[in-house]
């Protein structure tokens, strides 16, 4: 063979084993990352009654990965959240997570609810793609053990659990429950129920709204008709608003109890004046003063735009970005699915600014933190 042509064939070989190594570096990347950029998808409310839920944590999320970019993103690699209005129902969610993974995003990120959360769940793991950080509390979701389930809050049991004590405390006995008709009351009846029990006590009465609605009146009559001393509410704020307002007009005069799921200043935001004496369990940080230093973080960060207002659905999707960005740094350049759980798995005792995080290989759930607060007739929110 002729020099020529040998170092021509040399050359193609060449060529071929530098297409072949692109081709398997390439193939050793997840689905949804590129060398530039990682994609995630988000299916959330953004319309209807739970909106604000949707859109406060999108925006918080998008707070931090925004201003990550700026810097030139994680490893050289921009982070984009690709969201879907689902309306806080379960059919809506199935049909926008089917797409998010058939467009290949590398990630589902926040999704807002349980009932939701429950049918994204088993296609997410049936496809393998992580399921990080949703906005609920629901055991179902926890146990049993998910590989690729990641929890960045506490529990719904840890909120419950909380709430119960404060309640028995005082010494009040006749708690009642007002909870929504779906997956997401189910598991917080079941949290004050199981707490409750451990003092031998029982609900004194219950009752229950249709998810997205605000028809409240035979379930007021039916919890009224006990006479509660104290009321927990799990649901979403236009409901528990509804609740409210009505009870108040009936003369009750306890206290009502919400989980964080609620939606905290948009509660705030529907009652008004008729917020006195509603409490409200928390599972992030105090958002409005820099008390952590996350929660100076997040302050900075909502105030270099104009027209954002801190809450804790806000600090709640903050938090969850900044979880999501540390694990993909751990991960490192060679990005993949399978990387970043391991990753996240190797998060422990991890102090973000005063809010710490614990994962491990069998333990998916980063926090146990709780605290209540208490919101006042003049719009304030206290500790």
């Amino acid at each position: 063979m002729r020099r020529r042509e040998i170092l021509g064939c040399a050359g193609r070989l060449a060529g071929l084993q530098m297409l072949g190594g692109a081709a398997l570096s390439a193939r050793a990347q997840s689905v949804g990352v590129n060398d530039s950029r990682i994609v995630l998808g988000q299916s959330a409310p953004f319309s209807g009654a739970a909106e604000q839920l949707g859109l406060q944590f999108h925006l918080g999320a998008q707070l931090y990965f925004e201003a990550l970019n700026q810097k030139g993103g994680v490893n050289g690699r921009r982070i984009e959240l690709t969201r879907m209005d689902d309306g806080y129902e379960p059919e809506r969610c199935v049909a926008n997570t089917r797409k998010l993974i058939a467009d290949g995003v590398f990630a589902l990120f926040g999704y807002i609810g349980t009932p939701t959360s429950v049918v994204a769940l088993p296609l997410a793991t049936e496809a393998k793609v992580p399921f990080f950080a949703p906005f609920t509390g629901a055991e179902a979701l926890r146990d049993p053990f998910n590989r690729y389930a990641i929890h960045v809050r506490a529990s719904y049991f840890d909120e419950t659990a909380a709430i119960v004590r404060q309640i028995t405390g005082t010494g009040i006995k006749k708690v009642s429950v007002f909870y929504q008709n779906d997956a997401y009351g189910k598991a917080g009846l079941e949290g004050v129920t199981r707490a409750l029990k451990t003092l031998d006590l029982a609900p004194t009465s219950t009752g229950t709204v249709e998810r997205n609605t605000v028809d409240v009146a035979a379930s007021l009559d039916a919890i009224m008709a006990q006479k509660p001393e104290a009321i927990v509410q799990i649901s979403a704020y236009k409901s528990c608003a509804a609740f409210i307002r009505e009870a108040r007009k009936r003369g009750f005069i306890g206290n009502f109890y919400n989980v964080s799921f609620v939606g905290t200043q948009a509660l705030l935001d529907e009652l008004g004046k008729d917020a006195r004496g509603v409490v409200v369990s928390q599972v992030m940080p105090f958002p409005y003063t820099p008390v952590t230093g996350i929660s100076g973080e997040y302050l900075a960060a909502v105030r270099a735009k104009q027209g954002r207002a801190a809450n804790y659905s806000g600090i709640e999707g903050f938090v969850a970005a900044k979880v999501f960005t540390e694990a993909v740094n751990r991960a490192g350049r060679n990005l993949t699915r399978d990387t970043f759980i391991s990753a996240v798995q190797s998060m422990r005792n991890l102090d973000l600014g005063g809010f710490p995080v614990d994962f491990g290989p069998n333990k998916h759930t980063g926090s146990k933190f709780v605290e209540l607060t208490l919101l006042t007739e003049d719009g304030r929110i206290r500790r």
